[in-house]
């Protein structure tokens, strides 16, 4: 995520990091602890805010004046869960444009679930992660 909000910020003039409740998925990081996480390893890129939000993305988006959503895309098995959300958003807010981001070739096979398990059976996930997130993986499974 890091290096798509690094690019994003050379296209916008400022980007608001939206992270959500996932109630589909069993988070490890409650949405407090994940919304300090991301603030504290994106707080040396220039006009980027991360906030919480509970209701449509459209609606978060209108909310902070954002007309445009920006989402990255991994691999091929993203994009018809992403061009589905995109048209789906579309028809929902006509306003709002979905743009997607590629990551960089060294990010493109990553995945949360599967440095999770790297930390969870123990192994070193520092060349995937941020030193912070590390720690805070490190910290929750001792």
């Amino acid at each position: 995520h890091t290096d798509i909000v690094q690019r994003g910020v050379r296209m916008f003039d400022r980007l608001v990091v939206a992270i959500a409740p996932n109630k589909a998925k069993n988070p490890l990081f409650s949405l407090e602890e994940r919304v300090a996480l991301v603030e504290s390893v994106l707080a040396d890129i220039p006009n980027v805010e991360v906030r919480s939000f509970d209701n449509l993305l459209v609606d978060f988006a209108h909310s902070v004046g954002a007309n445009v959503i920006l989402r990255g895309l991994r691999a091929v098995s993203d994009f018809e869960y992403e061009f589905q959300l995109a048209g789906m958003n579309r028809r929902l807010a006509p306003d709002i444009e979905t743009t997607f981001l590629t990551p960089a070739e060294q990010y493109a096979f990553l995945s949360s679930s599967m440095i999770r398990e790297i930390a969870l059976l123990g192994g070193d996930i520092s060349p995937f992660v941020d030193s912070q997130v590390k720690l805070a993986l490190d910290q929750k499974f001792g």
